[in-house]
């Protein structure tokens, strides 16, 4: 990763939580700037990747990891330092700490320890693959990931097929296909929307029934980080 594009560092925000001072989304807002200059410590999921971004905007500020393996240590650390005085940034690889990355278990120690913390919406894929699908936006359900075994992930997309709202899943590159062809299967017309790779250079949408998604996937699967979207009854169905 000698180079960063141009891209990313613009348009693909980095969430914070900030204790006791303001969160920030890492943008070229003058806001974001001033606080992350401010703070004392910048925890990051991957040091190595933000110190790039860090480094492009010239911030110069104490570094630690903190990610899934080890975000239940550092909660304790960062409460504890956080309540004796120092401020701390909390920013992700990319999307919304807390959503299906490190942060939840964090807030929940900060709040046992009743240390104040500030949350600044930034961005997030739900929110992003939600609007730029097409699909109905007035309600909407986030699963997360969707399950690996093929009882429990039948079970959801049946739900979704029926429900009066959009639902939303992540799922991983390498089982789409077969999850596309699993909603093809209990419904041919459902609308769906499989967004892949959002902010970066290569973001991709596919909208359609998933009969064609199926089909279209078949013969080239997507790849990348993806988001998949299932129109419930509420949604347009395609004119045929």
């Amino acid at each position: 990763m000698a180079e960063v594009e141009a891209k990313t560092l613009d348009s693909r925000c980095r969430c914070a939580y900030n204790m006791p001072v303001n969160a920030f989304c890492l943008t070229e807002d003058e806001m974001s700037d001033e606080v992350l200059r401010k703070v004392d410590v910048i925890a990051c999921e991957d040091t190595r990747h933000s110190g790039l971004l860090l480094s492009h905007y010239e911030i110069r500020k104490p570094l630690m990891s903190m990610h899934d393996h080890n975000e239940q240590s550092r909660a304790g650390e960062i409460a504890a330092r956080a309540a004796g005085g120092e401020s701390f940034a909390v920013i992700s690889d990319a999307g919304m700490p807390g959503v299906s990355d490190p942060g939840y278990r964090l807030i929940q120690t900060l709040k046992e320890k009743e240390v104040s913390f500030t949350v600044l919406p930034g961005p997030s894929a739900v929110v992003t693959a939600l609007v730029g699908s097409g699909l109905p936006t007035d309600a909407f359900f986030f699963g997360g990931f969707l399950p690996v075994k093929s009882g429990r992930k039948g079970s959801m997309l049946q739900a979704a097929v029926e429900a009066s709202h959009t639902s939303i899943f992540y799922e991983s590159p390498h089982r789409i296909v077969k999850t596309v062809q699993a909603l093809a299967a209990l419904d041919p017309d459902v609308p769906v929307c499989v967004a892949r790779e959002l902010t970066k250079t290569f973001e991709t949408y596919h909208r359609g029934p998933a009969s064609r998604l199926a089909a279209e996937f078949a013969e080239r699967a997507p790849k990348g980080e993806i988001v998949l979207l299932v129109g419930g009854v509420n949604a347009p169905r395609a004119v045929n």
